[in-house]
């Protein structure tokens, strides 16, 4: 199998002891292409220079909702200046997240409105995150959406609602181990099927979301502690081939095709 993972938080230092192995595994995993996402001006930087030193690494270029006080003038300057790298395939991770309100909601619309209208002044697709803010985070992409490319709302764990409302908005989305969480996940097993093929695609959103019902003698042994890795792709995909009732094969040619032509990278 060929597999992209959407979204990896490659910049975390959770990974810095062991990053050499970390992008070994995953290949031995079937993990050949990631999306390296950037949460600030600086992390965005720094996504930038891994994806130069380890093949098959693209980044992305973006604030998160999480950052938003920190927006000014010079971070879109900043973002502009990244996002001409060939490296860079994306605005993002822009977003809003009301669940923890790290940043105000007024700081938060605005920086997630200066990014997707660099988004659009640069043609560029978009990575983004919601967290409880449905309602104001689809009005701002509505406004915005006939101007975009290509949008993806990355670790959906929405309702059947609100995901019909992406699609219409011809949003791709993201699934992550969410969908492995017996806890908080499982309505994602029956509307995971109303994902279009050629709209879904597969994250870790390593180190964060390791998926709970890893075995314990899984081919990459589960870590003591909880961080996520890119090499437990396969596990995810295995999750939302069940779901799906499709073969294991054939969504990871669908995911991985459509990564590629989301991100156009080869």
């Amino acid at each position: 199998m060929e597999l992209v993972d959407i979204c990896f938080n490659f910049t975390s230092n959770a990974f810095r002891e062991d990053e050499a192995e970390l992008v070994k595994r995953a290949h031995q995993a079937g993990v050949n292409r990631f999306i390296i996402t950037g949460s600030s001006t600086q992390e965005s930087e720094y996504a930038l220079q891994l994806s130069k030193q380890y093949a098959g690494m693209y980044s992305t270029a973006g604030v998160h909702p999480h950052l938003a006080k920190q927006w000014t003038n010079e971070t879109l300057d900043q973002l502009h200046a990244l996002a001409t790298h060939k490296n860079v395939v994306a605005i993002g991770e822009a977003g809003l997240d009301y669940n923890r309100n790290y940043s105000n909601h007024i700081d938060q619309k605005l920086a997630f409105q200066s990014q997707l209208e660099l988004a659009v002044e640069l043609k560029m697709p978009v990575l983004l995150h919601e967290r409880d803010a449905y309602e104001d985070f689809a009005k701002i992409l509505s406004q915005f959406r006939d101007k975009l490319t290509k949008v993806v709302v990355h670790c959906f764990t929405g309702t059947e609602k609100q995901l019909h409302r992406y699609i219409d908005l011809d949003c791709h989305i993201g699934i992550t181990g969410w969908i492995c969480d017996e806890r908080r996940g499982q309505h994602l097993h029956r509307i995971i099927k109303h994902i279009p093929t050629n709209r879904l695609m597969i994250e870790t959103d390593a180190p964060y979301l390791l998926p709970r019902d890893l075995p314990s003698k899984a081919s990459v042994p589960k870590p003591k502690g909880r961080r996520n890795e890119p090499a437990y792709l396969p596990h995810i995909l295995n999750a939302v081939t069940k779901y799906r009732e499709a073969s294991m094969q054939q969504t990871a040619q669908e995911t991985t095709q459509t990564a590629k032509e989301f991100f156009s990278i080869v």
